[in-house]
């Protein structure tokens, strides 16, 4: 969830910035080409003024000169008729030229600005290509980045589950072993204890029955041999109860052990 918010945020960011970076760049582009565009305007309104001024003045001028020498020098030879002919086709003639340069630096004032807004269109198209791929790429790497980890540390999860589930099975059996063995390390003991025990009282009995025997044998052969009956009863009955005490004890303990073997898995 968290490497999900982390994409969402970053695919955020990069939409936004490639925005602002599209409107940046189109906003430049539309002032640049305007800027051009109103200094070529200018340009071209001032040299048409400019030659404009020019041909009025040319005109002027030619008519004067014209009329000044036709009235100083030819008045008299040329027909005023012939002058004013001549003095119109000069003027329609320098209002022609006029009119042809007019045209040409138009053309080719429109021919520049058609240049430059063209190049100016092909570097924006450029610039927001540029962009855009960049900003596709960046998104791109961050969702394989994300990608990548989120599946690492799925893997990662897995081995650590794996690896816990083993450690756990290998204590318990550990544990299970250990507690088998003190178990019957403490039966065996107990065993040995009462088996001692046994063997000693059977021992001192004995001792103490052969020497009363020996002492009164002659005296009390009854007795002596009541005596042995007695020895004996009590000593088969403990035998009898020290096994019967040593096959509860293992029972007891073997159904504890399975009990807990059981539990366990």
């Amino acid at each position: 969830m968290g490497c999900r918010i982390v994409v969402v945020v970053v695919v955020v960011v990069v939409v936004v910035v490639v925005v602002v970076v599209v409107v940046v760049v189109v906003v430049v582009v539309v002032v640049v080409v305007v800027v051009v565009v109103v200094v070529v305007v200018v340009v071209v309104v001032v040299v048409v003024v400019v030659v404009v001024v020019v041909v009025v003045v040319v005109v002027v001028v030619v008519v004067v000169v014209v009329e000044v020498v036709v009235v100083v020098v030819v008045v008299d030879v040329v027909d005023v008729v012939v002058v004013e002919v001549v003095v119109v086709v000069v003027v329609v003639v320098v209002v022609v030229v006029v009119v042809v340069v007019v045209v040409v630096v138009v053309v080719v004032v429109v021919e520049v600005v058609v240049v430059v807004v063209v190049v100016v269109v092909v570097v924006v198209v450029v610039v927001v290509v540029v962009v855009v791929v960049v900003a596709v790429a960046v998104v791109v790497v961050v969702v394989v980045v994300v990608v990548v980890v989120e599946v690492v540390v799925v893997v990662v999860v897995e081995v650590v589950e794996v690896v816990v589930e083993v450690v756990v099975v290998v204590v318990v059996v550990v544990v299970v072993v250990v507690v088998v063995v003190v178990v019957v390390v403490v039966v065996v003991v107990v065993v040995l204890e009462v088996v001692v025990v046994v063997v000693v009282v059977v021992v001192v009995v004995v001792v103490v029955v052969v020497v009363v025997v020996v002492e009164i044998v002659e005296v009390v052969v009854e007795v002596v041999v009541e005596v042995v009956v007695v020895v004996v009863v009590v000593v088969v009955v403990v035998v009898v109860v020290v096994v019967v005490v040593v096959v509860v004890v293992v029972v007891v303990v073997v159904v504890v052990v399975v009990v807990v073997v059981v539990e366990v898995e």
